[in-house]
């Protein structure tokens, strides 16, 4: 049993690593999109963001799945005979087809790029105007005046809030199993239900406990090393 739990759990642990990988970076242009002048461009991102907030991550997880082996059907139904190439539609469908963990890493990378977007953008509104008039009169460019200045007083202000979803990531990755992918509290519930014992579920519970505080450890180690800085 605990060895089958075990492998569930380094699939959670997956799920949680390539999440956070790829939508902490992701999130910086989102934020900044969503600040941009540009009216078009906000647009597009106000209608991401209010998606992704907006409907439940299980809901998601199914649409990322399910969806593109409905629009490849649908293409191919109505365009096929406009459009007769078969390396054509083999592209697409290579294109369209992945499996289910690939699936669960893009929908949660989008999610919570969403969610880590908002936290940036409200830790850049917090910095002063008056530190970018400052760093312009001292010749800096606009790419140096964020990268030196403004991004590492951000990093510092939304540590806690980025803290905060990322310890709520850990817990959900256990909407993995939602579409088949045999992460931790899915070998838990297999196991409970083979052995008429809920001790795997509670085993469970004790190894996403076990995540959850090496992530508190890890982002209080953070803001240690980082608070010599008091912007």
């Amino acid at each position: 049993m605990l060895g089958v739990m075990a492998q569930g759990a380094v699939v959670s642990l997956a799920v949680f690593s390539l999440t956070v990988l790829f939508s902490l970076p992701l999130a910086l242009p989102i934020a900044l999109g969503r600040m941009s002048k540009n009216r078009l461009l906000r647009t597009i991102i106000n209608l991401y963001l209010l998606i992704m907030r907006g409907t439940p991550l299980i809901l998601q997880l199914i649409f990322i799945y399910f969806a593109p082996k409905y629009l490849y059907q649908f293409l191919y139904t109505h365009l096929s005979s406009a459009l007769p190439s078969v390396y054509l539609w083999q592209a697409l469908k290579l294109l369209l087809s992945y499996n289910r963990f690939t699936a669960v890493i893009l929908a949660f990378v989008l999610n919570y790029a969403a969610y880590f977007a908002e936290i940036y953008r409200g830790g850049i509104e917090s910095i002063p105007k008056g530190q970018y008039e400052a760093a312009k009169v001292l010749g800096f460019t606009e790419w140096q005046t964020f990268s030196r200045l403004i991004l590492p007083q951000v990093i510092k202000r939304i540590l806690p809030a980025t803290g905060n979803e990322v310890i709520t990531l850990v817990k959900d990755t256990a909407l993995a199993q939602t579409i088949g992918v045999a992460e931790l509290f899915h070998a838990a519930q297999n196991a409970a239900s083979r052995e008429f014992s809920t001790v795997p579920i509670f085993i469970a519970g004790v190894f996403y406990f076990v995540m959850n505080w090496a992530v508190s450890v890890g982002f209080v180690w953070i803001e240690k090393k980082l608070s010599y800085y008091k912007g």
